[in-house]
């Protein structure tokens, strides 16, 4: 019963995300007509692909977190168990990098160079946000195997493989 309640909130928080970021990005769209900035039609298919990956790469990462972490994504319901494992064992911040492709990918279907440079700012804030708060919370909630954890896999980009 407990996890289908962090199931279902979970699905609440992201649905509700999604929704905030695809209003917020619809409405910087309208920028795009005083730039004179038109995108190729070959960019839409990969907008597609993206948002496809994205959304799969997030719901991976919630499912870990409501399995594993016996939480939710959302930040005032944040997993109560730390999580190195399914898509946080490449990168430690899978979640952002999910949206990050979802949002980069409607900007590419919906041809908008105003949503691709609200992306970049975005990610900017995420990244200001995951150095000066993230990582230090979660290394004082816990300690050493997060420390550890922080030395072996990378923040944003996997590492290659030798």
């Amino acid at each position: 019963m407990r996890t289908l309640l962090l199931a279902l909130r979970s699905a609440i928080y992201m649905t509700g995300f999604v929704l905030i970021f695809g209003w917020i990005a619809l409405q910087v769209r309208s920028f795009d007509r005083p730039l004179g900035v038109s995108l190729a039609d070959e960019v839409e298919a990969l907008g597609v692909i993206l948002m496809a990956a994205g959304a799969i790469l997030v719901l991976a990462c919630a499912s870990v977190f409501i399995s594993r972490g016996r939480g939710t994504p959302a930040i005032f319901d944040a997993p109560r168990a730390f999580v190195a494992t399914g898509p946080y064992q490449y990168v430690r911040n899978p979640m952002y990098v999910g949206g990050m492709m979802l949002l980069i990918g409607f900007g590419l279907c919906e041809r908008s160079v105003s949503i691709l440079f609200m992306a970049l700012v975005l990610f900017v804030l995420i990244h200001l946000f995951v150095v000066f708060y993230e990582e230090p919370t979660l290394t004082r909630k816990f300690g050493t195997s997060y420390q550890e954890y922080r030395q072996s896999v990378r923040r944003w980009f996997p590492r290659r493989k030798r």
